[in-house]
């Protein structure tokens, strides 16, 4: 099955897929993918698609989860207190609405609240409320009927609720976890274009799990698909809002497919990255360069793995991420998706080579 990429987009962002719980984006993945070659998963859960072909082993991979929370504790009077599951800045957690996924696959919605401003001191008003500060109502009016009737226990996983909406603005999207559903149906698009053609290398299509908890999904993908070369597809916070300087910004909306040659996690190949600039300026792909200071991508566990693998970052830039409502231009997106593809084709022996041959 091929869906178009605003459909894909539409479905990935809107599944419930917090780390550790990604079963519905893999459910995508596997449908979209599964006629496109031989689908295998390591103990974590991360899935394989290996596309075939002869060469070295290049994987083009996107990580699955998103940030999300989990059911730390049920009050008597039902309550749910949580946990977080990936970096949450708490400013934009207040009368959010979530939804908790139960055993039985049962979803239930619920707000996130914390005590009335008509109870707070000026000074806490003015602080930064932690999130074991928080709960999150359900409408249970006791921790019997939250479990009972609801259906919820601890450790259940709770996605932010957020429908993909098009903007005023043509081909604006906003919508829940960008990051890095952006990824997955990049990696997705990029098997299904390339499927049956004749290429120098073994495609290997990757959805890996737990990225957003410490890049760990990665290191058991690698163990399990041994790639020589990983084109790892991102949703990095976008740099042009108010706030930044926009002479210094380096993730504009509608600029175009982000190339990253630094973040806390890894130092790109430098040959990798200056292979994908010289293939988006052969293809006329709109692109930008990216050197961050803070931020890590599943390319940090990549590059460790095995004996070293040479990776690189390619990014569709989206406003407000890790929060419920993120926006993405989807040309940034496509310019993404075309590069990733322009990419593969490229990556045959002596290309995957050349970028490990320091003498």
């Amino acid at each position: 099955m091929r869906t178009t990429a605003e459909a894909l987009l539409k479905e990935l962002t809107e599944a419930h897929s917090v780390p550790g719980y990604e079963d519905e984006v893999r459910d995508v993945f596997v449908r979209e993918l599964g006629d496109h070659g031989e689908l295998s998963a390591d103990g974590n859960g991360s899935v394989i698609c290996d596309a075939g072909g002869e060469g070295p082993r290049v994987m083009v991979a996107g990580h699955m989860d998103e940030v999300g929370f989990m059911v730390q504790n049920i009050t008597t009077t039902g309550f749910l207190q949580f946990v977080a599951l990936g970096g949450w800045w708490t400013h934009s957690l207040l009368s959010q609405r979530v939804e908790v996924k139960t055993r039985s696959g049962r979803k239930i919605v619920g707000v996130v609240c914390s005590l009335p401003p008509h109870f707070l001191s000026e000074a806490q008003r003015n602080q930064v409320l932690g999130i074991e500060q928080m709960f999150i109502d359900v409408g249970a009016e006791s921790r019997g009927q939250a479990m009972r009737e609801f259906g919820i226990s601890l450790g259940d996983p709770i996605a932010p609720v957020s429908a993909f909406t098009p903007m005023a603005r043509e081909d604006w999207f906003m919508a829940k976890a960008f990051d890095n559903r952006v990824g997955m149906a990049g990696a997705i698009q990029c098997g299904q274009r390339t499927a049956g053609e004749s290429r120098g290398n073994r495609l290997l299509l990757a959805g890996t799990v737990q990225e957003e908890v410490g890049l760990r999904g990665a290191r058991s993908a690698a163990v399990l698909a041994k790639p020589d070369a990983v084109v790892v597809l991102e949703g990095p916070p976008a740099d042009d809002t108010p706030g930044f300087p926009l002479s210094d910004c380096q993730g504009r909306l509608g600029g175009g497919v982000q190339i990253r040659y630094f973040d806390s996690s890894a130092i790109g190949n430098p040959r990798f990255a200056q292979l994908a600039e010289q293939v988006a300026r052969d293809e006329g792909i709109p692109y930008q360069v990216t050197v961050r200071r803070k931020g890590g991508t599943d390319a940090g566990s990549f590059h460790l793995a095995n004996e070293g693998i040479p990776c690189v970052v390619l990014g569709t830039p989206a406003r407000y991420i890790h929060s419920h409502n993120a926006i993405i231009d989807v040309n940034d997106y496509l310019h993404m998706v075309v590069l990733a593809t322009a990419l593969v084709r490229r990556l045959d022996a002596d290309a995957v080579g050349s970028l490990t041959r320091y003498w």
